[in-house]
């Protein structure tokens, strides 16, 4: 098995990559020594701050590090950096920093099992889920580097022989603040369009798991960056406010929760600073019963049990057309028990752990409060503990499914983040539209059907910025990701995050004497 046989070996390349690593004999994980800020093309130390938080290994509940947090001070001092690397970093064309960025890819792609590894350690998501994360990682960084030397503005010809043109300028210091489901993947969907368009940036990720961001400042310093072109701080609340609020940070990509990103727009607009905010969501997936049942099966659960259900573009309202109901819910019940929970080291693992206790404990009080408002737990939604003594603490739990839901109770209607499918029963095309739009949240959607001018239909009348026909939770680097409603606003990846990192200037040029009116 992978944790018995490869990590031993796998472990010593690891803690040389990454310094602040270092073996735990007891029980086969990891510890950490080094600091875990960045700042000027080094680790360092947060010059200031003074509040510690605890760091937890999700699979066995140890503590991995205590975590300084980043005081205003330390925040000032990375924003300087960022805007001294900038000057450089701004005036390079657009191919050279395509061959730096390229450079970084293929180091992560070199590194992949490495920094997977460590991403596991400090998520709890399975090593299988953290490889794919890992790829789409260094696929974001190669696709933004090509499209770094394309970047241009227009010419207009004007009456008269005048012209004008636009440039396409970067924007200056950008924040990034990161979620802890994709600690590593967020950071490269943030950097890649961001240094693309010659910026700069300061990135915070969550106080939960902020060791694998860490490794990527390093690899682009390795790979050509300035020194300072990336910085990363660590804390919490009160190091994103001083991020938020420093006058030398010219646009902040957040991503995270609904009260959060209210916070941080509010901060914002103090400034007049452009915002991306990627919040949650309550998507609908919509399955009708001509559908290939096998497919929508498989597309449920991929729905909601990827990364122990901690996706904020889940389709957790799962609706099925009556006539398949009980045929649907038969074998997405037969197949989630079968989901294979535990060491998210292991190969076979198919579900690792939750963030914390206290989320477990915040997921396990949706389903509590479920079951009083009428809900049957058709399986799963207790707590889990393996068989493997070291993991005895871990926050497990069974994946959870839901029946007898009505679209008023609490579970169908708040974001849970955990792995639990609520399923509701529907009629006709027009009834499942209008439930699934009335919620606030607006981030994805999905449905699975044979006829393709249905499913067109559907997904045009969705209010939701990402949808998926007969596939769900997809991410390719190449298609826009963001929501409507309070899911926020904005889009990363894709072409149309260009135009979020960049700011477009527009020059006139007349041609012959200026005719003056005065």
């Amino acid at each position: 098995m992978f944790a018995q046989t490869r990590l031993p070996t796998l472990l010593p390349r690891l803690c040389a990559l990454a310094p602040s690593l270092a073996m735990s004999s007891a029980t086969g994980t990891v510890t950490i020594q080094q600091p875990l800020n960045y700042r000027a093309g080094a680790r360092v130390q947060p010059a200031d701050g003074g509040q510690v938080e605890e760091v937890y290994e999700p699979a066995t509940g140890r503590v991995l590090c205590k975590l300084p947090c980043s005081g205003e001070k330390e925040v000032d001092l990375a924003v300087q950096s960022a805007k001294a690397a900038f000057k450089i970093w701004s005036q390079m064309s657009g191919m050279e920093r395509c061959r730096v960025m390229l450079e970084a890819a293929r180091i992560i792609r070199e590194q992949r099992e490495e920094i997977a590894t460590m991403e596991t350690i400090n998520n709890g998501k399975s090593i299988f889920e953290a490889r794919v994360d890992i790829d789409i990682s260094w696929q974001c960084l190669e696709y933004y580097a090509g499209l770094a030397g394309s970047l241009a503005g227009e010419h207009i010809q004007l009456p008269g022989g005048c012209f004008g043109y636009t440039r396409r300028e970067p924007l200056g210091v950008c924040v990034g603040i990161g979620a802890w489901n994709y600690p590593f993947q967020i950071a490269c969907w943030k950097a890649g369009p961001a240094l693309a368009c010659g910026n700069a940036m300061v990135f915070k990720p969550s106080p939960f798991t902020p060791v694998s961001v860490v490794r990527l400042a390093e690899i682009f310093t390795e790979a050509g960056v300035p020194k300072g072109l990336f910085n990363v701080v660590q804390g919490g609340a009160a190091t994103g406010q001083f991020l938020c609020h420093h006058p030398d940070v010219a646009k902040i990509s957040f991503t995270g929760s609904v009260p959060t990103g209210m916070k941080i727009m509010e901060m914002a607009a103090k400034g007049i600073k452009p915002v991306t905010l990627e919040l949650g969501g309550k998507s609908p997936l919509i399955i009708f019963s001509d559908c290939s049942l096998e497919n929508a099966v498989n597309g449920a659960l991929m729905a909601n049990f990827l990364t122990q259900g901690e996706v904020c573009c889940n389709g957790t309202r799962v609706f099925v057309e009556r006539k398949i109901l009980d045929t649907f819910t038969k074998e997405v019940v037969k197949r989630t028990q079968k989901i294979k929970i535990g060491d998210p080291l292991l190969e076979d693992t198919r579900m690792g752990a939750l963030i914390n206790r206290p989320h477990l404990n915040r997921v396990q009080g949706f389903i509590k409060q479920a079951k009083e408002q009428g809900a049957e737990v058709l399986c799963g939604g207790d707590l889990y503990v393996p068989d493997d003594p070291k993991l005895k603490n871990g926050y497990y739990m069974r994946p959870c499914v839901l029946g007898n839901c009505k679209d008023d109770m609490t579970c169908v209607k708040e974001e849970i983040f955990g792995p639990v499918m609520s399923i509701l029963p529907f009629d006709t095309e027009e009834e499942v539209l209008e439930r699934a739009n009335a919620t606030k949240y607006g981030l994805a959607g999905g449905v699975f059907t044979r006829d393709i001018q249905k499913a067109h239909r559907v997904v045009a009348a969705l209010k939701a910025g990402m949808c998926f026909i007969n596939n769900y939770n997809g991410s390719p680097v190449e298609l826009p990701f963001g929501g409507y409603k309070s899911s926020g606003f904005g889009r990363e990846n894709g072409r149309a995050a260009i135009e979020y990192y960049s700011q477009l200037k527009t020059v006139c040029v007349e041609m012959g004497d200026v005719e003056s009116v005065f």
